[in-house]
């Protein structure tokens, strides 16, 4: 095959035109990757290309329930997803503190957790990290709403939530019975949490 000056450009356009479109998807930009339907959308395809988990577990889908997750907490303690926050909405927060875009709307989280109260929406975030490291970040960025940890890896909690690729921050909406309703990838805006999370 003869290349000539117009397949190279061809070739450089439909490259460009691919990265563009993997860079919206991945930064949530653009007129639909911001969107639910733009979030479902990237995180179908993520799901559908993700290899099948190393202990054969189940990874979360939209509309089904969680699968059960037994989490540890930076106290010793134990959390069991999502048994115990059944009875009201909850949001898990997936981050790691070597993850900027994490710490940028941790505040925010924080802001969102306390206007809630009792009966509101509650907050999980998910440390997919080092305890130590987490406890060092902590001292430095305190929140108030309660935080797991699980070691990252290729099945860990995050994975099982319905991000196979690992993409931090991730979030996810789960309803008062335990169902998976919504996830987001990347960070939330200010003010945008309330809108996602609402009724």
């Amino acid at each position: 095959m003869k290349v000539t000056p117009a397949k190279v450009v061809l070739v450089a356009l439909a490259a460009g035109g691919l990265g563009l479109l993997a860079g919206l998807m991945v930064t949530g930009g653009g007129p639909i990757w911001g969107t639910d339907t733009g979030q479902r959308l990237l995180n179908d395809a993520l799901t559908a290309s993700a290899p099948p988990l190393p202990d054969g577990g189940r990874v979360a889908r939209r509309g089904e329930p969680l699968p059960a997750l037994h989490l540890a907490t930076l106290d010793g303690g134990r959390v069991h997803l999502p048994h115990d926050f059944s009875g009201r909405p909850l949001l898990v927060n997936v981050w790691a503190s070597w993850c900027p875009p994490c710490i940028e709307e941790m505040p925010e989280l924080d802001r969102f957790a306390r206007e809630q109260g009792t009966e509101g929406v509650q907050v999980l975030g998910l440390a997919l990290d080092e305890p130590d490291a987490v406890r060092a970040f902590l001292e430095r960025v305190p929140v108030r709403y309660p935080l797991a940890i699980d070691a990252p890896g290729p099945a860990d909690a995050g994975v099982r939530l319905g991000n196979p690729r690992g993409m931090l921050p991730y979030s996810v909406l789960v309803s008062a019975d335990g169902r998976l309703l919504k996830q987001k990838i990347g960070p939330f805006e200010p003010g945008e949490i309330d809108r996602w999370a609402g009724p």
